[in-house]
Formats: structure tokens, C-alpha cells, sequence
């Protein structure tokens, strides 16, 4: 279950001034990206930001260790705590960057790359360090351990010591318990044992040392699929459709309907009311807020908008940032919003843009018709009072204001303000010739047989 769907209702106890150390540095080769991999997506979010949201009900302070070339992750990170580990000389090393800010209460040391890990894990891994322990981890399972490395017990259930994949021998190879690489531990031990940390034989200082220079090591034992580690695009895919399963059990659990459940996607700040309805092929993206009774139908995609009671959303419909509908609007098919308010009642149903625009209270906005809310230098707002009807094929090119009651009529290009209760007109007089279709029938025809001869 990610953090986003849990709760601590208070900090542990003993955890009045603990410290979570998040190490964000690594460049996640294996991803084969431009991004730091604590930046990449799962339902909506950094990595990174599950896991702080998952460390801040239980630590007073996070402090994130990040690489010199990381700039996304500063403001991913916020308002947290940030060091700059300048030299990348492994895990224990990341760790001792930040050292100097560990304070004097306990220390727990998480992955970026483990975002999964819950509240309530945390909550059990702090409790654990009580006054006979000298280090508490984390410890899981996985179907299949492959190249993890291995926790071997005293016969008491103690740690003993972490053996890595590659030193391990057949019958260690056999034990199912692997580390997880989270750690917790008074402060001034965590500095002295990050300080003596022996360096490896390819140079660097890895974190799972301070175990053999630890007294007393207890596991805590927590489901693979909350700590398991995200290193590659295909494992990133794996946590996103487990997050999403959870996302829509939790939706479904206070009351929304999910029509084809495996074809929606959520994200992690999606809020519901009562009684929402969402078809297939949905997708929320992040900042989305629907009232009760909303009823968004098949192939919509939504993102940072505020959708009112009972509006109807879709199908094939895009609302965008910014975007704002009132009580039992509707937006049909193939209708698209950006930075919009639709009043309550109002109605755009076919085939329409709407950028930049304040429709006020039971507006109708015909199929077709689009504002123009950029000159190629700036973004304009057009503003449409409340009952006004906009016909089909109308272009309003912003800034321009449409009145209250006003009637725009079908296939307008509108660039000046209309009063409200107006009739307004802006498109050519039309014209019509008797029977000239006859002969443009022929000249066309004699056309085509010109250019076959030729």
C-alpha cells in the first residue's frame, strides 16, 4: 500500500526529534533517462515525494542528499532540507554528507529509489530502536531475491550480518530474507559507524557496513512490493500499476464507481465526493478535486482542476489546469478546457476550445466555436456573462467580454465587446446566385478534362 493511502495520527513517542536522510544522488543508469531517478512519476508524483509524504507523519526533520547535477530535485524536495554530496563515493558516503545535520536523537537512512515504504513500516522500524538497540533495518522477502543482498540471523533472531549477492555462498544464497537498505540508529553511533565504514575494492563506502560495526541488530520484516527498490523503466512499471490497484480500491471503498476499473488511472492527491461516476479509459493526473455526483464518461483526461457537483465531464473531453466547473455543468465530447471557469449549469458540448475564458452561470457555448486567447506574445481572458449563447462555429478572439444575455450568432468572428441582451453579428453577408451551380458544375467539369489531356 503506498504512503499516500495511509495514516499516522501521531509521531512515535520516541521520535520527538528524529531525523529521516533520504539519499536522492544516485543517476539511476539502469533508467536510461535525463532525470534524476527520485523524479520519475508514479500515479502523478516524483518517487521522491512519495517517500517524504510517507516520512513526514513520523520524523520531525527529512533532509535530502542529493548529486551537484540535481537542480529538479531541490524543488521536488521543498521546503525540506537539502545537501549536495559532491563526490559520489557510494551509499555510506551520501550518508555522511549529511551528518553534520543528524542532530543528537535517532537517525533513520531511506532510498529515494524505495518509495513504497509506508507510514506505519516507519512507525515499527523508529519504535524498534528502543534502549537494547543498537540498530534497527528493514528487512523483506521478495518472490524472487535474485541479486539482493542477504540478512543472516543469529540463532537468538538477531542480525548476525548482511552478505552481498556476489559474496555469498550457495547455502546463504538459499536464506529468502534480504535487506531493504533502510537503517535507523541513535545519531552519534550512525556518525561514528558511517566514519568507519572500510572502503571496498571498487573504491567506494556502502551503507550496509555499519551492520558488522553495530552491537545489537534486530529486523523488522515488511511486505516485498512497499520496499522493494525501483531501478529500472519496467520496475517502474510494475510500482505504478500496484499504486494505481491501490488508488482504485481505496476510490472505490468510499463510495466512487469505477466502470472498468483497470483502464483508470488516479493520481495520489485525487479527491472525491460521494456518488462519482468514472467510465474507462480515464485519466486523472495530479491536483484533481471532483464533488459528488460528478459523472466523467469514457476517454476524458483530467488534470490540476476543480470539477462541481454533479457536472458531466466527457466522453473524449480534456480539462487542464486551471480550470475550474460549477454545479451541473457539462462538457460534451471532444471539448477542451484550460484555465477556465464554466459557471454552474453552464454547457459546452461539441468540439469546442475554451481557453483562458470566465463563462458565467448557464452560458451555452455552441459546437465549434473556440476563444482566442493568444496574439503569439500573451494569453488573453474572454469573459461570457451568465445565460449568454454563443452559436455554433464562433470565434471570440480575446481580450473580449460577450454580456450577460447575449446572443453571439453562428459562425461570428467577435473582437469587440458585446453588451449584454445584444444580438451580435460578425461574419460576411451571404450571398446567393440562381442556378450558378449549373455552371460551375460544367467549368470544373471542363477543367478536369483539360488536365487528363495534358
Amino acid at each position: 500500500m503506498p504512503a499516500a493511502l495511509t495514516s499516522l495520527s501521531a509521531k512515535a513517542s520516541d521520535a520527538a526529534m528524529s531525523v529521516a536522510i533520504i539519499l536522492a544522488a544516485g543517476h539511476g543508469t539502469r533508467m536510461r533517462s535525463r532525470l534524476p531517478k527520485a523524479a520519475h512519476p508514479i500515479a502523478g508524483q516524483p518517487m521522491l515525494r512519495h517517500l517524504i509524504a510517507a516520512c513526514e507523519p513520523v520524523f520531525s526533520r527529512i533532509i535530502v542528499v542529493i548529486g551537484p547535477d540535481m537542480p529538479s530535485l531541490v524543488d521536488i524536495a521543498a521546503p525540506h532540507q537539502v545537501v549536495v554530496q559532491t563526490e559520489r563515493l557510494g551509499t555510506a558516503h551520501a550518508a555522511l554528507a549529511a551528518a553534520d545535520h543528524f542532530g543528537e536523537d535517532d537517525v533513520a537512512i531511506l532510498y529515494a529509489d524505495n518509495p513504497l515504504i509506508d507510514t506505519q513500516t516507519l512507525g515499527r522500524l523508529l519504535a524498534a530502536r528502543g534502549p537494547a538497540v543498537d540498530l534497527a533495518m528493514l528487512a523483506m522477502r521478495p518472490p524472487d531475491p535474485g541479486r539482493y543482498g542477504r540478512v543472516l540471523l543469529t540463532p537468538v533472531g538477531t542480525v548476525a550480518r548482511i552478505v552481498e549477492y556476489a559474496d555469498a555462498t550457495e547455502a546463504e544464497r538459499a536464506i529468502t530474507l534480504c535487506n531493504a537498505g533502510v537503517f535507523c540508529a541513535p545519531a552519534a553511533a550512525m556518525r561514528a559507524w558511517l566514519t568507519g565504514v572500510p572502503r571496498s575494492r571498487s573504491g567506494e563506502y556502502y551503507l550496509t557496513d555499519i551492520v558488522t560495526l553495530a552491537g545489537h541488530v534486530v529486523a523488522i520484516e515488511a511486505p516485498w512490493r512497499e520496499l522493494r527498490g525501483i531501478n529500472s523503466r519496467a520496475e517502474l512499471a510494475a510500482a505504478e500499476a500496484d499504486v494505481q490497484a491501490a488508488l482504485r480500491e481505496a476510490a472505490m471503498a468510499r463510495g466512487v464507481t469505477l466502470i472498468g476499473p483497470e483502464t483508470i488511472f488516479l493520481a495520489t492527491d485525487t479527491r472525491f465526493g460521494t456518488d462519482v461516476t468514472i467510465g474507462p479509459h480515464v485519466v486523472i493526473g495530479p491536483g484533481v478535486a471532483l464533488a459528488d455526483d460528478v459523472t466523467i464518461r469514457p476517454f476524458s483526461h483530467l488534470e490540476g482542476c476543480d470539477i462541481g457537483a454533479g457536472a458531466v465531464i466527457g466522453p473524449f473531453a480534456r480539462i487542464r489546469p486551471g480550470t475550474s466547473l460549477g454545479a451541473a455543468a457539462h462538457v460534451g465530447n471532444f471539448v477542451e478546457l484550460k484555465a477556465t471557469r464554466l459557471g454552474d449549469g453552464a454547457k459546452a458540448n461539441h468540439l469546442t476550445y475554451l481557453g483562458d475564458a470566465d463563462i458565467g452561470a448557464g452560458a451555452n457555448i455552441g459546437a465549434g466555436s473556440i476563444t482566442c486567447n493568444y496574439d503569439g506574445v500573451h494569453k488573453h481572458r474572454t469573459v461570457i456573462g451568465e445565460g449568454a449563447f454563443i452559436g455554433s462555429n464562433a470565434t471570440l478572439v480575446a481580450p473580449v467580454s460577450i454580456g450577460r444575455g447575449a446572443f453571439v450568432a453562428a459562425g461570428s468572428a467577435i473582437t469587440d465587446d458585446a453588451p449584454p441582451d445584444s444580438l451580435v453579428f460578425g461574419r460576411a453577408r451571404q450571398v446567393i446566385k440562381p442556378g450558378f451551380a449549373v455552371r460551375l458544375r460544367r467549368m470544373l467539369s471542363e477543367r478536369a478534362v483539360e488536365k487528363s489531356g495534358k
